[in-house]
């Protein structure tokens, strides 16, 4: 079973990569949320995905926005794969809405150390571990790396939002929390505490983020619940954090950073079944035999990427009119074709910044490097990404080919770079090499005609059918 642990594509540029989620540029109004198979607890990504787990996370939160789309308008605009959604690009507005619905979480945790106010709600005294409270209060928090309790009063002062915004915030942020316990009480299950994440569009509010997911939301088991409050079996990540609970060093109180296989198998049957409980629907596991080949199919379906790509690699901005004609020569292809340029000698270390992107990329690539006197870039780029790497040296005339074909013919051991002196050559060598069957059928096709043309004119040079 494949996980999507992260999605990189050199086509669709990188916006920002969270815990979680992945979010992509596909222009100036819309972006991609990936939500991906990683787990969090503690501040830190684990090393282990979850199988299902980004599949799980993003389609309940687009259930979620269906079911709410009477009280707040919201940033999705459509589905694109059971892992990820077009949305409106909104402005954020940097707070929190955090609704507690029961004394949980860090707010029993300040509550025992004799905190009775949080961000602006005070709360009684007498009360015990998750016991629900006369009514739902709201304790908004900054939205930074280190998330910090602030009032309404606090929002309107250090402008994050006017009183008027923040008001409407507020009421839409309950009206929210009672619909979706509502909801969830129908299925067994009571919304303890959740937080919601707001934008502007077009000046007006929407929702944006999550809703109501197992990563936003505190989950109880109503049976349970009923049977022993201070008890109650979570429906969310809690068993994650448990198991890293338990099996922290001793010395050093670090966490483990993965997952044993049976955590794993159990964690995702857990999200597997809370989405069934949550949104009514059968749970799917075949689609995450080969989640990355199923993103990829589904990007390439709604045309947010083309099938392939060819990086040209170009050692100066000089060698920038060459690099043109043959990107020109790949876009024939319908196969993208992106420019870049790096001096094997004078900042190499840049290649491992194209390697960390061009090694993990969703779809196949390949690479050209257009480099010529004393060619380091095609054996820097071979040693260093596990793409095919050609070399076309931009040879000013016979002299320099001669000259100078040698430092792109000889590499050592562990750079399999190859190289092709006519552009046209290495342009189809590179398409060939991403191995895409539409694309072996156009080429199959092209061999097919030029085949006709030299038998037609060997009859037309014999005078009659051989």
């Amino acid at each position: 079973m494949n996980t999507l642990a992260r999605l990189v594509t050199p086509q669709l540029p990188s916006i920002h990569r969270g815990k979680v989620r992945d979010s992509l540029r596909v222009d100036d109004s819309t972006r991609l949320i990936v939500v991906t198979d990683r787990i969090s607890a503690f501040d830190s990504v684990l090393d282990t995905p979850i199988p299902g787990k980004g599949r799980v996370l993003n389609q309940i939160a687009n259930f979620w926005f269906d079911a709410t789309r009477d009280i707040v308008a919201n940033h999705v605009v459509r589905e694109i794969d059971p892992c990820i959604t077009l949305v409106h690009e909104a402005t954020p507005i940097r707070v929190e809405v955090i609704v507690r619905g029961y004394l949980a979480g860090s707010m029993w945790r300040g509550y025992q150390d004799g905190k009775r106010t949080f961000s602006g709600a005070s709360l009684p005294d007498g009360l015990s571990l998750n016991q629900r409270l006369p009514e739902p209060i709201v304790t908004p928090t900054t939205k930074e790396d280190s998330d910090e309790e602030i009032t309404p009063e606090g929002i309107v002062a250090t402008g994050l939002a006017s009183e008027a915004l923040y008001r409407r915030m507020h009421e839409t942020a309950l009206k929210l929390y009672e619909r979706g316990a509502r909801l969830l009480g129908e299925r067994g299950l009571l919304l303890v505490d959740t937080k919601y994440e707001f934008g502007l569009l077009h000046d007006e509010l929407i929702l944006i983020d999550e809703i109501h997911t197992p990563d936003s939301s505190r989950f109880f088991e109503s049976d349970d619940y009923d049977r022993d409050p201070a008890h109650a079996t979570q429906m969310d990540k809690e068993y994650v954090r448990q198991w890293l609970q338990a099996n922290r060093d001793e010395d050093s109180g670090a966490y483990p950073s993965v997952l044993p296989e049976d955590v794993v198998i159990e964690t995702a049957r857990r999200y597997n079944e809370l989405f069934a409980r949550v949104t009514g629907q059968s749970v799917r596991p075949d689609l995450d035999d080969d989640a990355p080949n199923r993103v990829y199919r589904n990007l390439l379906r709604e045309g947010l990427i083309l099938p392939g790509y060819v990086a040209i690699i170009m050692g100066s901005a000089a060698d920038l009119p060459f690099a043109r004609k043959l990107a020109e020569g790949v876009a024939k292809y319908g196969i993208k074709a992106e420019l870049r340029i790096v001096s094997a000698h004078k900042n190499g270390e840049r290649i491992l910044g194209m390697a960390e992107e061009y090694n993990a990329s969703l779809e196949p690539g390949a690479v050209l490097a257009v480099a010529g006197l004393s060619n380091g870039l095609g054996g820097a780029l071979a040693a260093n990404l596990n793409l095919p790497v050609i070399s076309c040296p931009p040879f000013k005339d016979n002299v320099d080919l001669l000259t100078n074909v040698n430092s792109s013919l000889m590499m050592p051991s562990g750079t399999p770079a190859g190289t092709c002196v006519r552009p046209d050559n290495a342009v189809q060598l590179a398409l060939r090499a991403l191995n895409l069957p539409r694309l072996r059928e156009r080429l199959s096709a092209e061999i097919a005609a030029n085949k006709l043309r030299l038998i037609e004119a060997d009859t037309e040079a014999r005078g009659r059918e051989s």
